[in-house]
């Protein structure tokens, strides 16, 4: 019988959840350690979920020799530090977008995630979404080829909340978190890396001190383009929603849905073997475990799209 792998998962706010209820849905796979900052919540959540560990700090999950892999669905400004710190503990990682709030970190990361050998993923869910699923497979088979993506990634966050509209600890970051989803996405589905990129960005938030509006472009090697705009001010529909121009038809993707240009719905229910995006992301860091290769979205893979951030961030500082 196969060998069950035993995870520890930090971080039990909205997007823990996500995963516990992903993870409930895959076999072979047991969650023995739950780790966030408050106690009595996590233990709340691990009762739930039927999690015996449970601690406030990572350092005693990594110490746990039962554990073989960590996810990390912790705030973006410890991820470098931790997936550091688990794959020098010798587990293997998956790490919540983004890998890292600075190129430097996300170097590190790659770095040593190169010398263990050990598999180290990035939460860069759309690569896993049925709806670009759907789309990549048109394009791998030579069906379609993207003229142009134009991507709006729209919140509400005029205060520091999370997607459950609690409280948080630390600030969301439109360019280091929400942009790398996009950004990602469009080197991945344009099959080319990004050449040319260029932002601006509207006034710094006097409370959050970060832009609460942003605008990107992006170019392709390919001469494909993408147009990206980020609001953390929109009192409206909330998301991400991507429309994919390209050679053969328009595309209209919205989560896990996906329509054509004319607004009619296309059922990607078949396109893999469940409609959750998180699922289908920890499906497969599990399965790169199991089978020991390179996972989709490795912390390799995804390392162009923290070099294309930082140089936007280059720009915006300037």
């Amino acid at each position: 019988m196969a060998k069950t792998i035993k995870v520890a998962l930090a971080g039990a706010g909205a997007f823990g959840i996500k995963h516990l209820d992903g993870i409930k849905n895959i076999d072979g796979v047991e969650v023995v350690s739950l780790i966030s900052r408050e106690l009595g919540k996590t233990q709340e959540v691990a009762d739930k979920y039927g999690i015996k560990h449970v601690t406030t700090e990572l350092a005693d999950s990594l110490a746990l020799p039962e554990v073989d892999a960590v996810i990390l669905c912790t705030p973006t400004q410890m991820h470098a530090e931790q997936s550091i710190a688990c794959l020098k503990a010798g587990k293997h990682v998956q790490v919540e977008i983004p890998l890292a709030d600075s190129l430097k970190g996300a170097e590190e990361v790659a770095a040593l995630q190169k010398e263990t050998g050990l598999v180290a993923m990035c939460g860069h869910t759309r690569r896993f979404n049925p709806s670009h699923q759907y789309v990549h497979n048109k394009i791998v088979a030579g069906e379609f080829n993207i003229q142009q993506m134009d991507v709006q990634t729209y919140f509400f966050r005029r205060t520091n909340m999370n997607a459950l509209g609690q409280a948080r600890s630390w600030t969301d970051h439109l360019l280091w978190h929400h942009a790398a989803h996009t950004v990602d996405l469009f080197a991945y589905q344009a099959g080319s890396p990004i050449v040319k990129a260029n932002a601006v960005q509207g006034p710094i938030h006097p409370n959050l001190g970060i832009a609460m509006d942003m605008s990107i472009q992006l170019q392709a090697a390919n001469g494909a383009i993408c147009t990206l705009s980020l609001s953390f001010n929109n009192d409206g529909p909330l998301g991400t929603f991507f429309r994919y121009i390209g050679d053969t038809a328009t595309y209209l993707a919205r989560y896990d849905d996906l329509f054509n240009g004319k607004d009619e719905k296309i059922d990607v229910s078949k396109v893999d073997v469940s409609m959750n995006g998180i699922e289908l992301q920890d499906r497969e860091f599990f399965a790169a475990i199991k089978e020991g290769r390179e996972p989709n979205s490795s912390v390799a893979s995804v390392l162009p799209c923290y070099q294309v951030l930082h140089q936007l961030e280059q720009q915006l500082n300037a």
